[in-house]
């Protein structure tokens, strides 16, 4: 009965096992990254800052498709200011030409109205206004304009000729011109002014 009443004791750590054990408040280590890791991961944001972005890229296209239609857009309209002043310019040539060979024939009007007319005779007057005529004409010439004087019993043309009354004539068949009223006038092509005529009568049926 020796043992009875006596306290069993704990058996204390041994000075190697007592330095193996955590202590309960003892927090957790966090690996840190090494040398190498750091520069890995400084090089990744260093080239992700280099490159530019998605948004950044478009908006360099966009400038540049807009810099674009700009010199597009300054040479359209300078190309359209360039035709409009060679257009004025040909218009304006083609105008001085045609007063050019006008000019001459006023000039030989002033002479005739300066003659004294007791010495002038009608015959002279006549070949004067003749004389002028033909300087008018070939004014008009230099220019590409030819007169339109169809001859009796011409087939009648609609395109060059207008009829203004049915008129018999010796030796016309019908339907065809019988005199000629007015002289026309085209330049190339184009009419400026139909032929006014006269066209003999169809016969009764």
């Amino acid at each position: 009965m020796s043992g009875v009443g006596k306290k069993s004791r704990v058996p204390s750590p041994r000075k190697g096992e007592r330095d193996q054990r955590t202590p309960r408040d003892a927090q957790p280590q966090i690996a840190q990254p090494g040398p190498d890791q750091q520069t890995q991961a400084e090089q990744r944001s260093q080239a992700g800052a280099d490159q530019p972005s998605e948004l950044d890229r478009l908006r360099q296209e966009l400038d540049e498709t807009r810099q674009r239609y700009l010199r597009a857009l300054a040479d359209s309209q300078n190309a359209q200011r360039r035709a409009q002043a060679s257009e004025i310019e040909a218009r304006t040539q083609g105008v001085c030409g045609v007063v050019l060979g006008i000019l001459s024939v006023l000039d030989h009007f002033d002479l005739a109205l300066d003659q004294d007319p007791q010495t002038v005779s009608v015959d002279q007057l006549i070949e004067g206004v003749g004389l002028i005529r033909s300087e008018l004409l070939a004014a008009l010439r230099s220019q590409g304009v030819e007169p339109i004087n169809p001859s009796p019993n011409d087939q009648f043309d609609p395109t060059l000729h207008q009829a203004v009354v049915q008129q018999a004539a010796q030796g016309v068949e019908p339907g065809r011109i019988s005199s000629l009223l007015q002289p026309g006038y085209a330049l190339g092509q184009r009419v400026i002014r139909p032929a006014k005529v006269a066209v003999a009568p169809s016969e009764p049926a």
